[in-house]
């Protein structure tokens, strides 16, 4: 997977910096350096990069101003010389931030924390699209149609999908890994041990999920989650 990037400081030395960092990086397409968020305006709203490395104190419009105006599929990795400017940057939804001066490193760190965003965002939307997934089944790759699950049960190292038809097939992966992955909210963690596929929800009793004798328990940590569901989808 290649990430497109792009690169916003005031100061040329720090810029200077994280264009060799990027230009090293295999997975990361570096399409242009801004001394300032002004000139890089126009540029990066007709022509988005998926990453932007955005220096947080910058004259005219600071970086957590920008970030603000930025398309929504753009990702933000904050730049700054003063660790107190982190909490704003988590505010507008960055993805990290890097305390200069910033050794390569770092900069990895926080690249592969992208590159893990966006490769499960790519997985998200094929399963959206294509309504289905292989899992691995022993030495062998099983087709699971997403509507064709009614819920989702975590063993330890394995996970068991329930499936309309009766059939039962067990995976090795976990349940945070394929939480992730699912589109939601059509499916939600409701438990420890279990994933639902909502709109395939046939009865709710006492808060317990029921799929003929299967009672899907609701635990305290997504009650809240599992209840708005129920409430935007309940007539009352």
């Amino acid at each position: 997977m290649t990430i497109s990037c792009a690169i916003i400081d005031d100061e040329p030395l720090a810029a200077g910096l994280l264009e060799s960092y990027a230009r090293k990086t295999p997975y990361l397409q570096l399409v242009g350096t801004y001394n300032s968020a002004i000139l890089a305006m126009k540029d990066l709203r007709d022509n988005p990069v998926q990453l932007l490395f955005l220096d947080i104190q910058m004259p005219e419009l600071s970086g957590v101003e920008f970030a603000k105006i930025l398309p929504k599929d753009t990702r933000v990795i904050f730049t700054t010389a003063f660790p107190q400017y982190a909490v704003e940057g988590y505010k507008v939804n960055a993805l990290d931030y890097l305390l200069k001066p910033i050794s390569y490193e770092d900069f990895l760190k926080s690249t592969d924390k992208a590159l893990e965003w966006f490769s499960i965002i790519q997985r998200q939307d094929a399963y959206r699209r294509d309504r289905f997934m292989f899992v691995k089944t022993d030495y062998k790759l099983q087709r699971v149609n997403l509507d064709d699950i009614l819920f989702i049960e975590g063993l330890k190292d394995y996970v068991r999908f329930y499936l309309k038809d009766g059939e039962k097939v067990m995976s090795l992966m976990s349940m945070k890994k394929l939480e992730e992955y699912l589109p939601r909210p059509e499916f939600l963690r409701t438990h420890r041990s279990y994933i639902v596929h909502m709109t395939e929800t046939p009865l709710v009793d006492r808060f317990r999920i029921v799929f003929g004798e299967n009672y899907i328990p609701v635990s305290e940590n997504y009650k809240d989650d599992v209840q708005n569901y129920f409430d935007i989808h309940t007539l009352v």
